[in-house]
């Protein structure tokens, strides 16, 4: 498939004109031009190009890609390492950000509330990014336990874990932030990726515990659904590889 044709599909399912995100969407690094076989991904680390050169990919497809705001601009260090890697091989780097967090069935939460077999699923209303849905009621601790084999990271409950829940909301990656809004919409519990200090107080003082289930752990999940997507619509061929990270 001609490069262009696949950043066109992609953009049309993914739509990244909808978002105002931190770093470019659709194709940041220019490689060859026609596109057999793809890697995906979380983060375009040095190891997933390392293993994306041994696969002979022509295509390198992550959610965490390069040049975000505020960054350092000097292409030093290890962001020359990683950017004479893909050069020196030819090799195209996508990456969609937002759009894959909010996507309608791709997206990391729609995969969340999936894994979670949830019902009465709200997702991103009126531009927000946190969903929200039923399950069956469930100890906290239970639910914890359940992410920690799911996602294969162990989650961290702040708050009570005794406490029976069924309404929940979530967000991947780094959204302690929508912990609050969650709250205001009558979550029982939230989950997402990362927490700080004093997100321990809240969980504690509002009696809404926090499930803190990794950042790359949750989202994992859009990337390697976009990946079958792709497989099974465009016929590429498609290998998820993972540079697994604690946080």
């Amino acid at each position: 498939m001609h490069r262009s044709e696949l950043i066109g599909q992609l953009n049309n399912l993914l739509h990244p004109e909808f978002f105002k995100d931190y770093a470019p969407n659709g194709l940041q690094v220019q490689g060859k031009t026609e596109i057999r076989r793809i890697v995906t991904a979380v983060s375009a680390t040095q190891n997933v190009i390392d293993r994306a050169i041994e696969l002979q990919a022509d295509a390198l497809l992550v959610h965490h890609g390069w040049f975000w705001k505020n960054e350092n601009p000097t292409v030093t260090g290890t962001k020359y390492k990683r950017l004479k890697s893909i050069l020196s091989t030819d090799m195209n780097l996508i990456a969609y950000h937002l759009p894959l967090d909010a996507h309608e069935t791709l997206g990391n939460n729609a995969q969340m509330a999936k894994l979670l077999k949830a019902t009465n699923v709200c997702g991103g209303q009126e531009g927000s990014f946190v969903w929200s849905g039923t399950i069956e009621p469930r100890s906290v601790r239970d639910l914890a336990n359940f992410l920690s084999r799911a996602l294969n990271r162990q989650a961290l409950v702040l708050g009570d874990e005794s406490l029976i829940v069924s309404r929940l909301a979530w967000c991947s990656g780094a959204a302690e932030d929508f912990f609050e809004s969650a709250i205001a919409m009558g979550a029982q519990t939230y989950i997402s990726g990362e927490a700080t200090e004093r997100t321990t107080h809240m969980a504690r003082e509002s009696g809404v515990p926090f499930l803190v289930c990794g950042h790359h752990a949750t989202e994992r999940l859009g990337i390697q659904a976009l990946g079958i997507w792709i497989k099974e619509n465009l016929a590429l061929e498609c290998v998820f590889v993972d540079d697994d990270n604690p946080i």
